[in-house]
């Protein structure tokens, strides 16, 4: 017998048996597999800090680990200096935005021409902005993601199209983890979830080829990530 003649012979053998139900096997009566599918997700997800410390602490750390810049502000004069030194820094000449209070005070400070994507825009127009500054749902101290929806953050576009995403959060939105998360989502939205939700953790990025990592791949190279 060949192996091929072998692995045909081990996938009919495969297809005679019926395989249980999702969740209903026998594994899941593994004491350890059983913990893992208890009603507590905390017991096998990383552990966060109970004060705001603690997740200030971890959220900076995992940022910096995935190439994202965090920056924790006082007030609002320092937030418009803050994007001022990067619009100058950077060469910025366009932004993408949307009209909530953080990044009305951003657009205002930074006096560029703004494409709105809370209305009809050209998407052309937005690809041409040199950075795309947006509000969030939450930040996430666990894995250093930030959580937006299309209501939150814009719409679906603007923290994919510009090459620079500026997340403008409030410290009340740094949650502990996962959990935090989806429980907020739920809270906030009940059944009338938004289209779009995503958690974006770090820059766009990949490293199919060669396994070498490349920023920028799929959407922005940079993440700023403001806090107030």
């Amino acid at each position: 017998m060949t192996e091929k003649d072998k692995i045909l012979s081990r996938i009919e053998e495969g297809l005679r048996v019926s395989a249980p139900s999702p969740g209903h096997g026998n594994e899941t009566h593994h004491p350890v597999v059983s913990s893992l599918v208890s009603k507590n997700p905390r017991a096998w997800l990383p552990k966060v800090g109970e004060s705001f410390k603690e997740r200030l602490a971890l959220f900076q750390k995992n940022a910096a680990d995935l190439k994202a810049t965090f920056c924790l502000l006082n007030n609002q004069q320092e937030l418009a200096d803050f994007l001022i030194r990067l619009r100058d820094t950077e060469g910025w000449k366009k932004i993408g935005s949307h009209a909530v209070e953080l990044t009305n005070i951003a657009c205002r400070s930074l006096a560029l021409p703004v494409c709105q994507t809370d209305h009809t825009y050209n998407v052309t127009d937005l690809e041409a902005c040199d950075a795309g500054i947006s509000e969030c749902d939450a930040l996430v101290a666990q894995t250093g993601s930030v959580l937006v929806t299309c209501r939150s953050a814009g719409g679906r576009a603007l923290s994919v199209l510009p090459p620079h995403h500026v997340v403008l959060a409030r410290r009340e939105q740094l949650l502990g983890d996962l959990s935090d998360a989806f429980a907020l989502l739920k809270k906030k939205y009940g059944d009338n979830y938004p289209s779009f939700i995503s958690l974006i953790t770090g820059p766009s990025r990949t490293g199919d080829i060669e396994r070498v990592l490349v920023l920028g791949a799929h959407g922005p190279k940079k993440l700023t990530i403001v806090c107030l």
